[in-house]
């Protein structure tokens, strides 16, 4: 059988504002995971071994700060002569339009050059979210139902209205779907995972913006009109996902980490990938207390740490204690302070003594050294996160 040409886009471009200061100077797919990787790692290993080899990465929000560690692909095994890594940058068409406005009218933007193309399947993906799934799994769906689209589905615990919610039949087939829904009609949602194929994909994009003019995000418009004009099955990952758009999910995912329940990062029938900082090991001093933690390169510690992951190059003063805590790289935690359910961004210098956070929700440390807790931020918090 031939292998169908698929090409893969990632949608990189959000600006994550519901992250608030950690997404200020940095795109959200550079946001540090596990110390050592960065979100957008996620999805590009998943494709490298799924060996997807023609891969562009769609950028917008502060490009050059995904643009420093994507290091043309080599990480992934994507720098190759033929295919590999494209980043396609944020541009203004001739038509004046301005920059994208949503996930579909990204895809729009980049019509001609998939028409160039010419694959047969287009795989988008969003590069926000922490999972494993082999991309080739989806494809023998995709074929065997003969669907111009599938989508990637997984069951939710959590309030699913802020999610596209899927309806599907016994078989597999979508019935319907609801972008973020204030009365959600189950837990089965969209993991952000769509396979088009190619054809129809170019037609939909045409029809729509012919209608409306302007495309937004998908769920507005593209997927359903997928489910009201043409076949869509689901395919359900039944592991792991998370969504990483806001902090509570963002400290949540970290916390199962290091209770042995979230994302397994380190099978080595499929690690995920990154371009890593040489550094020198983590130094844990005499007077360190140490446990049930995980510390990268760089790091040193000297006071009290549990239950916390620390990213390249935090300090831990002696008499500091840090608690149910992420901190980002190059954080410093001074002398009498004590951290708990706390996430700390790049460079924060948290001195002075004095407690920050607290067990009843998450606190958000920026690199001005000021804390913010998740009922504060969520009052002031901008929902659209755009491409």
């Amino acid at each position: 059988m031939r292998i169908p040409r698929t090409l893969a886009l990632v949608l990189a471009g959000g600006k994550g504002a519901r992250l608030g200061a950690l997404t200020e100077k940095k795109a959200k797919p550079a946001l540090p995971v596990a110390g050592t990787y960065r979100l957008i790692d996620v999805a590009l290993s998943n494709l490298a071994h799924s060996h997807i080899s023609d891969v562009w990465v769609v950028e917008q929000f502060l490009p050059h700060s995904l643009n420093q560690h994507l290091a043309n692909g080599r990480p992934w095994d994507l720098d190759r002569t033929h295919g590999g890594l494209q980043v396609l940058p944020p541009y203004q068409g001739t038509e004046d339009e301005g920059f994208a406005e949503g996930n579909a009218d990204s895809i729009y933007r980049q019509k001609d050059l998939i028409r160039d193309f010419a694959p047969d399947l287009v795989l988008v993906l969003s590069a926000d979210h922490l999972y494993t799934l082999n991309f080739l799994d989806v494809i023998d769906t995709h074929l065997a139902r003969g669907a111009d689209l599938t989508v990637v589905t997984t069951l939710v615990d959590e309030e699913p209205s802020r999610y596209g919610v899927v309806q599907a039949d016994d078989d597999g087939r979508v019935t319907g779907f609801d972008y973020k829904p204030d009365e959600p009609r189950g837990r089965l949602v969209a993991g952000e995972m769509f396979l088009y194929d190619a054809g129809r994909l170019l037609e939909a994009l045409d029809v729509l913006h012919e209608q409306e003019g302007r495309l937004e995000d998908y769920g507005n418009d593209l997927v359903p009109w997928f489910v009201a004009h043409r076949t869509v099955v689901e395919h359900r990952l039944d592991g792991y996902w998370m969504d990483m758009g806001t902090l509570q999910s963002y400290w949540t995912a970290h916390m199962q980490m290091l209770d042995g329940d979230g994302v397994t990062l380190d099978d080595p029938s499929w690690p995920i990938l990154s371009a890593q900082p040489q550094r020198v090991p983590a130094r844990i001093a005499g007077s360190a207390e140490l446990r049930g933690s995980m510390v990268a390169a760089g790091a040193i510690v000297r006071g009290a740490v549990a239950h916390s992951v620390l990213g390249p190059g935090v300090l831990v003063e002696e008499g500091a204690t840090v608690r149910d805590s992420v901190l980002l790289d190059g954080v410093r935690v001074g002398a009498g302070v004590t951290l708990e359910n706390v996430v700390a961004d790049m460079g924060a210098d948290i001195s002075g003594g004095g407690r920050r956070g607290s067990d009843q929700g998450v606190t958000l440390i920026g690199e001005d050294g000021r804390a913010r807790t998740t009922e504060e931020f969520d009052r002031s918090a901008v929902l659209p996160d755009g491409v």
